[in-house]
């Protein structure tokens, strides 16, 4: 199955692998899952390292590089992705949890999150 992460999920698998649940180190670490991850994580950790966030203090380049070399896949955005963020219920504002949750509802990915509210959604996502 190929597992979308979001991006603090991405972050703490990068760099923070304790900071991860059982439950995600488990679905990451399985050999049947393919880790996916999405340029718009990178942009998003882009913009709020610009900002200055402390929980953003990676460069997006570097971490991009690690990630292919460990075996992550990318998932570019595209304008199907971004016409179903369309369809998705008001459940939550942030537009980089909405572009992931439609990436994989398009591409039949499950999303693994951190985030409560974002695994309200209906559709293929997980809290862990």
């Amino acid at each position: 199955m190929k597992l979308l992460l979001d991006t603090h999920l991405l972050l703490w698998a990068a760099g923070a692998p304790k900071k991860l649940s059982a439950a995600a180190r488990r679905a990451i670490g399985d050999p049947r899952n393919t880790a996916c991850f999405s340029a718009a994580s990178l942009w998003e950790i882009a913009i709020k390292q610009s900002l200055g966030r402390e929980d953003f203090r990676v460069d997006p380049g570097v971490l991009r590089r690690g990630l292919i070399e460990n075996g992550y896949l990318e998932i570019p955005v595209d304008g199907e992705h971004a016409v179903a963020v369309g369809v998705l219920p008001p459940l939550h504002k942030d537009p980089f949890d909405r572009i992931l949750l439609a990436q994989a509802v398009v591409e039949g990915m499950l999303l693994l999150t951190s985030d409560a509210q974002v695994a309200q959604y209906p559709g293929p996502v997980r809290k862990v």
